[in-house]
């Protein structure tokens, strides 16, 4: 069945390639700016049905990581790359389930190219709307192949187009440069201006293919499998990445980045305690991983569930909790399956390391350290001294009750019976 899209079921990172208006003009689409690393397990917790990665920035800035269009795919996202940094990622992740579009990723899948910098080129900020300020290499190799297919070009002709595009470095790559520097005859040169302004765009042309591609898939819904989950682990920096770049989604009051909660968390007095004991059972968990030990899907899923119903959460609030944890769905089946390997492992301790430790022992270590073994401990000696206690309140003592039955006893015999006193004469 169709699904009726909201704009932030398909999340696009546009730059030079395409423009926001463009993009929301085949459908509807949240329009991010070219990624960098972190952006893409920012937008993870508000659960996109699909990414187009499009632009992306590099040199001086770090490039959105290969590890994190992993997690999206492992959250149910799906993923498209084309037109730039995305046919580059498309390229090297497709065997793991990410869609490459268009004629760029093609060629780099086919290893037509295999240097990055084809689709590098200089270009303003947002406040300029990411305008092109020169030439990437991509566009004077597919001028060159679209004038040899109109046989405006030779084979010849198109190697010498290319190379004097590949002589620039992409910072000073434009047309007029690459035409003066081309060894190329003047009537070709001026065929060649003549063919440029009908020329197509191999980058726009893929970043729509790419959009288009995002949104049909979020549109059909459950009509479409969901993408694979790549059998990957996650490495502890892109794990922190994830943590430090995710957004924490607060229902009712908006979205706040999760590195602040975790800045405000460590200012907390007991930080300490709280770390030490997420250490604790993540190491569990990671000891059981290193041991070859793997939760089925099942186990993961009722640990999780588990987990929300002792907190008292309701499945139709489970994912908008989720979400105010920091949680992307990505995340959230990590923690499951963190919980099911701790406990597995604390069901068979005795088992699970050489002469391990029994629950008892367990139980005793905790109760010492957090002082419930000395409260234990105060109760059953109360409880013992209390009857004690009540018998030397309420009965008298041993060596005393004789002398006072007996005292009583005479006075009683010196007094007379009530009778006997009443019917003595008085003197």
């Amino acid at each position: 069945m169709t699904r009726r899209l909201r704009p932030d079921d398909v999340v696009a990172f546009l730059g030079p390639s395409l423009s926001a208006a463009e993009a929301r003009r085949l459908g509807p689409c949240r329009v991010l700016p070219p990624a960098r690393a972190g952006d893409v397990a920012a937008v993870l917790p508000e659960r996109p049905r699909a990414i187009a990665l499009v632009d992306g920035l590099f040199d001086t800035t770090p490039a959105v990581w290969q590890h994190e269009l992993l997690l999206a795919l492992d959250a149910g996202v799906a993923v498209f790359g084309g037109g730039s940094m995305g046919a580059l990622r498309a390229a090297e992740l497709a065997p793991y389930g990410v869609v490459g579009v268009g004629r760029i990723f093609r060629w780099y899948r086919d290893e037509v190219l295999d240097d990055d910098g084809e689709v590098a080129l200089l270009h303003g900020d947002a406040e300029h709307d990411y305008r092109p300020l020169t030439l990437p290499l991509v566009a004077v190799r597919a001028a060159a192949e679209d004038a040899r297919a109109e046989g405006l070009l030779s084979a010849r002709e198109a190697r010498a187009l290319v190379a004097a595009g590949g002589s620039f470095h992409y910072r000073e790559r434009t047309w007029p440069r690459v035409l003066a520097r081309a060894r190329l005859g003047e009537v070709v040169r001026e065929r060649i201006r003549a063919f440029l302004p009908r020329a197509k765009d191999p980058k726009a042309e893929d970043a729509r293919a790419c959009v288009a591609a995002a949104i049909a898939f979020a549109r059909a819904g459950s009509n479409v499998a969901a993408p694979p989950r790549p059998a990957l682990a996650i490495p502890s920096h892109v794990r922190r990445l994830r943590l430090g770049k995710a957004l924490t989604v607060v229902p009712g009051a908006g979205v706040i980045p999760s590195g602040e909660v975790l800045a405000a968390l460590a200012r907390r007095p007991d930080a300490g305690r709280l770390a030490a004991e997420g250490l604790r059972r993540t190491l569990l968990a990671a000891l059981a991983r290193s041991a070859g030990v793997r939760p089925g899907a099942g186990e993961a899923a009722a640990a999780l569930e588990a987990w929300l119903a002792r907190l008292g959460v309701p499945a139709r609030r489970r994912d908008a909790f989720l979400a105010a944890c920091g949680l992307d769905e990505s995340a959230a089946r990590a923690l499951g399956e963190d919980l099911a390997l701790e406990a597995g492992v604390l069901a068979t301790a005795e088992r699970f390391a050489p002469d391990g430790p029994s629950w008892t022992e367990g139980l005793a270590l905790a109760a010492r350290l957090t002082g419930a073994w000395v409260e234990e401990a105060a109760r059953l000696t109360d409880q013992r001294a209390a009857p004690a206690a009540r018998a030397r309140s309420a009965t008298p003592q041993p060596s005393r009750w004789p002398r006072r039955q007996a005292a009583s006893a005479s006075s009683r015999a010196r007094a007379g019976s009530p009778a006997r006193r009443r019917a003595r004469p008085r003197r």
